[in-house]
C-alpha cells in the first residue's frame, strides 16, 4: 500500500523483527488503520508504519507501542497527523505491496 499523503502516519519502532511484527498486529486490530511499509533501520531496529485518520492512528499506536515494550524493546513510537506530501517518498521505501 503506497502512501499517497493526507492520511496521518504512525510508527513503532523495535529492538528486532518480533517485537515489531507482534505491535504491528495490535496496532491493526486496535483501529481501522493500514500496514503500509516496514523498514530494517540497522542495527537490529524494525520500524513498521500504518496510516489512517488521526484518532484511528493515535490509538493504533498507543496499542501497538505497548504491545511491542511488553515482549521486547520499544525504542520510538510516533504519530505525524499530516505530514506533506514529500514525506510520502521517505515512507514508502519497503511498500507492503511490493
Amino acid at each position: 500500500m503506497r502512501y499517497q499523503g493526507g492520511e496521518a502516519i504512525g510508527m513503532i519502532e523495535t529492538l528486532g523483527m518480533v517485537p515489531a511484527i507482534y505491535g504491528a498486529d495490535f496496532m491493526l486490530k486496535a483501529a481501522d488503520v493500514e500496514l503500509i511499509s516496514y523498514e530494517n533501520v540497522g542495527s537490529t531496529l524494525v520500524t513498521v508504519i500504518v496510516k489512517g485518520d488521526v484518532a484511528a492512528v493515535e490509538a493504533a499506536v498507543a496499542a501497538g507501542a505497548k504491545a511491542a515494550a511488553s515482549i521486547g524493546k520499544l525504542t520510538a513510537s510516533n504519530v505525524i497527523p499530516r505530514p506533506i506530501k514529500a514525506v510520502a517518498d521517505i515512507v514508502a521505501v519497503h511498500d507492503i505491496d511490493a
